[in-house]
């Protein structure tokens, strides 16, 4: 995917905490770094969780699968490029796709597959309509669904 079809976009520098003796970044770093980046989405999408999904439509999104695909690496004090998008909208379910990058050099593809659902059911609902319609005005690619 081209860095252009990601209108979120947000920089982390790598810190010294996060690399191993070699002064590259541990793995498990790279789903904190995804995370990071879905927060910020949600932000600039203007969706403030938990106000505007769990409390408001009285459903929450819970992970049910990560992935990460390891290009080259990070190291101690790289400026990374995070980029994130909402690639695919079901009913229920939404995909979450991250793309890091040093410069244009690309060093990883995440995805993180969302389900939404009742809070104590964990049972799968309808992603909100508000939130739904949020995301699709914000994307600059439609997602698939």
């Amino acid at each position: 995917m081209a860095k252009e079809q990601f209108r979120h976009s947000m920089p982390l520098r790598v810190r010294w905490a996060e690399v191993d003796p070699q002064s590259i970044v541990f793995n498990a770093h790279y789903l904190t770094y995804c995370d990071i980046c879905v927060t910020e989405y949600w932000r600039a999408v203007g969706i403030r969780y938990p106000e505007d999904v769990l409390h408001a439509h009285g459903v929450d999104i819970f992970v049910v699968k990560s992935t990460l695909e390891y290009h080259a690496s990070a190291r101690f004090d790289d400026v990374l490029d995070i980029r994130g998008r909402i690639a695919r909208m079901g009913r229920s379910s939404m995909l979450f796709r991250v793309e890091m990058y040093r410069g244009d050099e690309h060093l990883i593809t995440g995805e993180i597959v969302y389900v939404c659902a009742g809070p104590e059911s964990r049972k799968s609902t309808p992603v909100p309509g508000a939130v739904r319609e949020k995301i699709l005005a914000y994307e600059m690619v439609t997602p698939e669904g």
